[in-house]
């Protein structure tokens, strides 16, 4: 394998956020703001302060407005320029002046697993990060999840999970795996269900929004069955992988905020405002 270093960060942004309607009717959810900021935005952010500098962003029909900012508004940078408004849009400048930016279609809404697969043309044969933007994360105290994560990658060259434990009741809504500890906070999985019943949960630790994933993930996933609701599921492919070689489950320092929910978007909304 040519690199070593991840320099990637694939956004799968192509479902169609119906929890928000009528709001993403028009709008990507990924484009919903908390506070003055886009959710995508803080995801791209993150990538940026794990060393990463490459987005891929895989979207689908009526996302343009995605494209549309991460790039340069001519028009409104001239509107500003000079004026008091003009230190609003220093922090986008220098997201996007940091970055590339590619972009794919996921045609079909086929699961998570097939919205990663559409990103192999992004990616090509390397390790790479996944974020998925309506997990939103922060970390007060030091480095952020996916910052965390890629110096665990650089110690054990393996795919990562981000996992937290969450109350058993909800392991319906997750990716839940088996595992064992191998170090404080670092689990090695041995199996892992997609959304399973709190009675058939194998433990009460949950996959949330961050991977970083060997490229071999793209050739399980061409050959990995639809699974729950006829999807491709990323769970199946890294169980596979789990079973094959090793995968690692980590239980990062931080708060996560499930803005895919309307909880969980008011609950950041309020906690970013705090800030």
């Amino acid at each position: 394998m040519s690199h070593t270093k991840i320099r990637k960060c694939l956004f799968p942004a192509a479902g169609y956020g119906t929890r928000f309607l009528p709001a993403t009717k028009a709008i990507p959810k990924e484009m919903l703001p908390v506070l003055t900021k886009p959710l995508l935005q803080y995801g791209v952010e993150e990538a940026i302060s794990a060393g990463l500098d490459t987005m891929a962003i895989v979207t689908g029909r009526g996302k343009r407005a995605i494209e549309d900012h991460f790039d340069i508004s001519y028009e409104l940078e001239h509107q500003i320029k000079g004026t008091s408004k003009e230190h609003y849009l220093t922090e986008i400048r220098a997201v996007i002046t940091k970055c590339t930016f590619s972009y794919t279609r996921q045609v079909e809404m086929k699961g998570l697993g097939h919205a990663i697969l559409s990103g192999q043309t992004l990616i090509g044969d390397e390790p790479f990060a996944v974020i998925l933007a309506d997990d939103l994360c922060d970390n007060d105290e030091g480095p952020t999840v996916l910052n965390q994560m890629v110096k665990l990658y650089e110690k054990h060259r393996c795919s990562i999970v981000a996992i937290e434990e969450v109350p058993i009741e909800e392991t319906h809504k997750y990716g839940v795996i088996k595992a064992h500890e191998i170090e404080k906070n670092l689990f090695e999985i041995e199996d892992m269900v997609e959304k399973p019943d709190p009675k058939d949960a194998p433990s009460n630790l949950a996959i949330i929004g961050r991977y970083i994933l060997t490229p071999d993930i793209f050739e399980i996933l061409e050959q990995t069955l639809p699974g729950k609701n006829g999807e491709i599921q990323i769970t199946d492919a890294l169980r596979t992988q789990a079973q094959k070689g090793k995968v690692l489950g980590f239980k990062f320092a931080g708060r996560r905020f499930d803005c895919g929910s309307v909880d969980g978007f008011v609950e950041a909304t309020n906690y970013f405002y705090a800030k």
